[in-house]
């Protein structure tokens, strides 16, 4: 396809972030064009045979409890699109070196009763979020908007004073228990921050209480679906996608009166130039970036021989062992170093999507967190952490697909050093990426009147939801499209 020579907005970058940047634009009645530099849409929402053929590998995201929880991905004819979301018997598992695994159930009284001296605790903290997540959902998926946070006022309260502490700090004075402490400390560990800072209970309870609440469910076929579904709904709006497409100068775009830009800091910067103004190309030269990951997709000739069979029940398995353990690892990538137990993160679609690999065999997702940037081969180290929590893995695999961090960049610019996130979110960068603002309800614009930032760089940071788009594009309605004012806390 050929872009035309003008158009009400642009779209670099077909993510999750950019495709609901376009949705958005194009539901307001404007003409949207997306370029994208890879050929095929997605971003972290892709899926290939990595490890051999037949074996459908997530690329990136794969288990997607914020994509079902978002404002925006609600909105969305998903079904009507041909998009089936498929629900494991259990969201997480969570082996333990002495005794059975922890399994995150649906139900948090099912969970709790797994979880002796602290059932009680686990259920007077995880109960009400869980019963009260589409609110936490609608009024954390964004910017910080006070006015919404104070029509809110308990469920704000008793999620925000639970969530600006650490998980460490938290898990030990909520819970008695090995195994609660352990699986608080997994959730919180996807957060990429180390366990003993805050605001790393954050993660927790986020996604404890969306595992409760909504599940982790995977995308039938592969994550793919969801960018293919994403991206036949902007057709279907009017809106055009150019693939094969590299953006290496805004300048080379047609003529629009918004740009938004599904990029991290460092690729808007190399992009825009000078049209940014001097002080926010400054600012954003001190982005950071988080920690990097370690990615290995695996073929198997059936399923994980865990050491206890129920964690066969759950889509995702927690592999780093107790609190203290999955501490270690996390304060070690953090501090710059390899750990020798990493903490493990694994999937295990085919089991409950037949579609993923042949009859009888099965496919494996599994990645750790590295020091940014890091080229040490964590294959190694990774299997050893598998193989303790489940004798004989070794033996299952027939095939196996590496990337490091440097794959990982090649595979998507975004990824600078293997940082999946879009930049450390840390009280630094949580709800100010990627610089602070006077302005704290519109982080998206860069000062300059055209250009916008919709990526994960942006509030609420890294994940399948698609609300960086979202509100950036509401931000370009506002601003250069002249559409309306801004979203007020109602919106």
């Amino acid at each position: 396809m050929t872009a035309r020579m003008a158009y009400d907005a642009v779209v670099v970058g077909s993510g999750p972030n950019g495709l609901a940047a376009a949705i958005t634009l194009a539901r307001a009645g404007r003409s949207v064009v997306v370029y994208e530099a890879a050929e095929t849409v997605g971003g972290g929402m892709r899926s290939a045979e990595l490890a051999a053929p037949g074996f459908v590998s997530d690329v990136c995201s794969t288990a997607h409890p914020l994509a079902i929880s978002s404002p925006f991905f609600r909105s969305l004819p998903l079904r009507r699109l041909g998009l089936e979301w498929v629900q494991p018997d259990a969201p997480l598992a969570h082996p333990l070196p002495d005794g059975p695994a922890i399994i995150l159930e649906r139900s948090v009284e099912a969970t709790a009763g797994r979880l002796g001296p602290d059932a009680g605790a686990w259920a007077r903290l995880m109960g009400p979020l869980a019963r009260d997540w589409s609110v936490i959902a609608d009024l954390f998926l964004g910017p910080l908007r006070p006015l919404a946070l104070a029509a809110h006022p308990a469920i704000t309260a008793r999620f925000g004073l639970s969530a600006r502490r650490s998980a460490s700090g938290l898990a030990q004075s909520r819970f008695r228990g090995v195994a609660a402490r352990a699986l608080f400390a997994g959730l919180a560990a996807h957060g990429m921050l180390p366990l003993d800072q805050s605001p790393s209970a954050a993660f927790g309870l986020v996604l404890g209480a969306s595992g409760h609440a909504v599940g982790w469910p995977v995308a039938r076929g592969g994550s793919q679906e969801l960018a293919e579904v994403m991206a036949a709904y902007l057709r279907e709006l009017g809106g055009e996608i150019i693939t094969g497409a590299r953006v290496e100068s805004l300048d080379a775009l047609p003529s629009a009166s918004a740009i938004l830009c599904d990029v991290t800091p460092r690729q808007l910067l190399r992009m825009a130039g000078t049209r940014l103004p001097a002080g926010y190309r400054a600012a954003l030269n001190r982005y950071r970036y988080g920690p990097g990951s370690f990615k290995v997709d695996y073929a198997l000739d059936g399923p994980v021989p865990w050491r206890d069979t129920e964690c066969l029940r759950a889509g995702v398995v927690h592999v780093g062992g107790t609190l203290g353990e999955i501490m270690a690892a996390e304060r070690a990538v953090a501090q710059g170093e390899t750990p020798e137990r990493p903490f493990v993160l694994v999937a295990q679609q085919s089991l409950f999507d037949p579609l993923r690999a042949p009859s009888g065999k099965h496919t494996l997702w599994v990645y750790c967190h590295i020091p940014h940037g890091s080229r040490v081969d964590m294959t190694e180290r990774i299997e050893a952490q598998i193989e303790r929590f489940a004798p004989g893995f070794r033996q299952r695999i027939l095939a196996r697909h590496v990337m490091n961090p440097a794959a990982l960049e090649a595979y998507n610019p975004n990824y600078v050093g293997g940082d999946i996130n879009g930049g450390a979110q840390d009280w630094g960068q949580l709800f100010t990426r990627p610089v602070a603002r006077l302005n704290p309800l519109n982080p998206y614009a860069t000062g300059a009147r055209d250009i916008y930032l919709c990526s994960s760089s942006t509030p609420p940071g890294g994940g399948v939801h698609g609300m960086c788009g979202y509100w950036a594009a509401r931000a370009a309605l506002a601003g250069a499209l002249r559409g309306g004012a801004w979203p007020t806390e109602r919106t």
